[in-house]
């Protein structure tokens, strides 16, 4: 039987500056920096959350061959992978805090029928939701 999600991979351009910008810019901890070989096992996660860890990916051998690797590479720096959605208690304070450290969002806290969302990207070009949930609220027409 599956219990959870335990890690989850994330295609990043350069581990080292992934690494700064997720524990830097935000917040999260270490878990594991080491090599196996050529294989570097990268992985950072939220302190509220110690079970859970990004593997922060670099394209390329041996899950990849050399064009596999260059077309990740493109589509991540596009922007062209989302990533997922953080959970917050309040988005607004959240989305100042983050830019503060120099974070980049594609869009500014705005209210969606499940609560409050702005979206942000990482040093590489993926994409993520930072939201604050709500319960839905059907009277009104979000068309």
């Amino acid at each position: 039987m599956i219990k959870r999600l335990s890690h989850a991979s994330i295609y990043v351009l350069d581990q080292d500056s992934a690494k700064e910008f997720y524990t830097g810019k935000l917040g999260f901890e270490v878990r594991n920096d080491m090599r196996v070989g050529d294989f570097r096992w990268l992985t950072v996660g939220p302190p509220d959350q110690p079970d859970f860890e990004f593997i922060l990916m670099r394209p390329g051998p041996p899950q990849h061959d050399p064009e596999t690797e260059k077309v990740v590479r493109e589509l991540v720096a596009k922007g062209a992978v989302g990533s997922g959605v953080w959970a917050t208690d309040d988005c607004r304070k959240t989305y100042e805090e983050l830019s503060a450290r120099g974070v980049t969002f594609l869009q500014e806290p705005a209210e969606r029928p499940y609560g409050i969302e702005a979206v942000f990207r990482d040093d590489s070009g993926n994409w993520f939701s930072l939201t604050e949930r709500h319960d839905l609220d059907e009277s009104k027409d979000w068309g």
